[in-house]
């Protein structure tokens, strides 16, 4: 039985990425095996309750304020929208909401609260939920996970060491912070990263390390290839090709083996052999719908169609860990303290980044 560590080094995890394709296949699936069914995938329904707008420089990201991607942004959606979203991706299969604002951090008031209620709502219709709003503190992520928050989304993109080439808005600490406040809560954290922004190999073996090394590790880790979207800075980026995102989901898999590995962005451009190698790796968990917050995604009806094909079944909610209990607003125990938390701004510049302002403005 391989046992989970929370010491691998970064050429450890580099000599497993590397190693012959049958080999790493084989390893892979037969981790995957002691600690998961290997016919069951969860399946999860991203929703971009609040689209463009964000003040953040992320290279990757069309919801950049400061890049021009022909993004038609949107406010906070209302609760009875997202309730009917979420019913209509309960009929689809999919056992998780996850609902994503584009937002750097999250601010106390009135369009959080509606964000908790949306919580509130959804994890009535019996179905996990999770979020991604960006930084949180450790009061807000209590907050959430009284409204009965399943799961909380930060990644971390890449390598600390390339997270620089990325980003310059905000510190890796950051979000490790984020991570640290949300654990302090019984919510579960889903934290991974994007392959394809021009890392090298040892760029995602290092990732590997900030999330296996941490205790206990994320219960979800997405696995997503760069989307390259024009207007962004790495709008230029060669796709990833199918091999490397098989690398990537089976070293994840041998690192992290009590982790549900989640094949996320770029998935529409990948066959359906593709795929399948990739479910053989160790990914057993899928977003579905017709968008991933802004970029494309497969068909649900394709998707299930796969399934079948494969004999695959979709996860139950609540499998891994019991539904939380939710707490109405009225009987709250955790105040708004209005917080203004000094989230870092690192003093670089990364000058592909500011190339894209500069062609925006």
């Amino acid at each position: 039985m391989h046992v989970t560590r929370h010491n691998w080094t970064r050429e450890e995890i580099l000599a497993i990425y590397n190693k012959p394709m049958m080999e790493l296949l084989f390893e892979a699936a037969t981790v995957h095996r002691e600690h998961h069914d290997p016919n069951v995938v969860q399946v999860s329904t991203l929703l971009s309750i609040k689209t463009g707008g964000c003040p953040e420089d992320c290279g990757y990201c069309p919801q950049a304020a400061r890049y021009h991607t022909n993004l038609e942004g949107n406010e906070l959606m209302s609760v009875s929208q997202v309730k009917a979203m979420a019913l209509r991706a309960k009929s689809n299969g999919s056992s998780r909401v996850c609902m994503g604002a584009a937002w750097r951090n999250v601010k106390d008031g009135t369009e959080f609260d509606e964000v908790l209620e949306m919580v509130r709502t959804i994890n009535k219709l019996d179905m996990e939920v999770c979020c991604t709003l960006g930084m949180i503190t450790e009061n807000q992520a209590k907050r959430l996970a009284e409204a009965g928050l399943y799961a909380y989304n930060h990644n971390l993109d890449t390598s600390e060491e390339y997270y620089k080439e990325v980003i310059s808005t905000r510190g890796y600490e950051d979000r490790l912070k984020t991570i640290e406040n949300v654990r302090k809560t019984n919510v579960t954290v889903c934290s991974g990263g994007i392959i394809g922004m021009g890392e090298n190999a040892e760029d995602r073996a290092g990732m590997l390390v900030s999330l296996s090394t941490l205790n206990p590790q994320p219960e979800s880790v997405p696995i997503n290839a760069l989307v390259a979207v024009e207007g962004t800075p790495l709008e230029d980026q060669k796709p990833v090709e199918i091999w490397e995102m098989v690398r990537m989901v089976a070293t994840t898999r041998i690192v992290m083996p009590e982790t549900q590995v989640r094949l996320s962005a770029g998935r529409a451009d990948m066959s359906q052999e593709g795929q399948t190698l990739c479910f053989f790796a160790g990914a057993n968990s899928i977003f579905a719908g017709d968008k991933l917050l802004t970029t494309p995604n497969p068909d649900i009806n394709d998707d299930m169609k796969l399934f079948k094909k494969l004999g695959l079944e979709a996860q139950k909610p609540f499998i891994k860990i019991m539904q939380p209990t939710t707490v109405e607003a009225a009987d709250s125990q955790y105040d708004a303290l209005g917080e203004k938390p000094r989230w870092s701004r690192p003093g670089y510049t990364i000058e592909r980044n500011e190339a894209a302002r500069v062609k925006a403005e």
